[in-house]
């Protein structure tokens, strides 16, 4: 059995003790932390989002409640923090925390040695849009997988992943080339109007080099997730948009209206 290099923190932080205030499965743990802190979360629908704050650094805390190591496939804006390759979480590469680890990913590892630091920024001025592929700017997601057991196992083939451009169409099915013609009329003039506001949405940028060395380690995971934790960040006027936060109308005056002020009695020597 053959195993693939997976990329493994040598700085580390061991922080067991931090209390889990973030999106949580199972214990296991991703956090956007911004000036030290855990962001503010919004649990929405089935969503958790969090307010993106342009041109801030973030970095992302990942923990290992288990007694064993794990390993975690992170994306950014749909791409793998480590290679910058969009695959699948079973196939990308990983980071690998040892038990009860707790580590800090400060951006896109750019060498063994170096990384270069994730800030909120547009969508037109991303890595993501850089690199060529903005489908997925908005959306950061850790997927923890257990160890398999060390004693050796029979090697079984991986399933192909499933994608929807494989299903068969029956032919009758097919749309004319005038239909399609239109539609993709339609779909050109809607891109062309929602195009500028697509490039303002928040994104993730590349930024300054970190020190941050990392070394390679083998791990056989365990084909099956053992958690999966997602994160949606826009900017303010798109959460409002979203109706996660409240806008700074009248409701939202009346809605943070109390009884009684926080004051004190007058005092007449301040008044001299």
């Amino acid at each position: 059995m053959t195993r693939k290099p997976i990329l493994a923190a040598t700085i580390a932080l061991f922080l067991p003790a931090l209390a889990l205030r973030a999106a949580e499965r199972q214990w296991f743990e991703l956090t956007l932390m911004v000036d030290g802190r855990p962001a503010a979360e919004y649990p929405f629908r089935d969503k958790t989002y969090i307010e993106a704050l342009r041109g801030r650094a973030f970095t992302l805390r990942l923990h290992n409640p288990t007694s064993d190591r794990i390993a975690v496939a992170l994306s950014v804006d749909g791409l793998n923090v480590i290679d910058a390759k969009r695959t699948t979480a079973l196939k990308a590469t990983k980071w690998i925390l040892s038990a009860g680890q707790t580590v800090e990913i400060p951006g896109w590892q750019v060498s063994g040695e170096t990384s270069r630091r994730f800030f909120f920024t547009d969508t037109e001025r991303s890595y993501a849009k850089w690199i060529g592929d903005t489908r997925n700017v908005g959306v950061i997601e850790a997927v923890f997988y257990r160890e398999k057991p060390r004693p050796s196992q029979p090697v079984t083939r991986e399933p192909k992943p499933y994608s929807h451009a494989e299903e068969p169409q029956a032919q009758d099915s097919a749309p004319s080339a005038r239909q399609k013609a239109a539609g993709d009329a339609r779909s050109e003039g809607a891109a062309k109007d929602e195009a500028p506001l697509r490039e303002s949405f928040a994104a993730t940028g590349i930024g300054e080099r970190t020190s941050f060395p990392v070394r390679w380690v083998e791990f056989d995971e365990d084909p099956t997730p053992a958690a999966s934790v997602s994160l949606r960040y826009e900017y303010r006027r798109e959460l409002i948009r979203l109706g996660v936060l409240s806008g700074e109308g009248d409701l939202y005056a009346r809605d943070r209206g109390r009884g009684f002020e926080r004051e004190y009695a007058p005092d007449p020597d301040r008044r001299k």
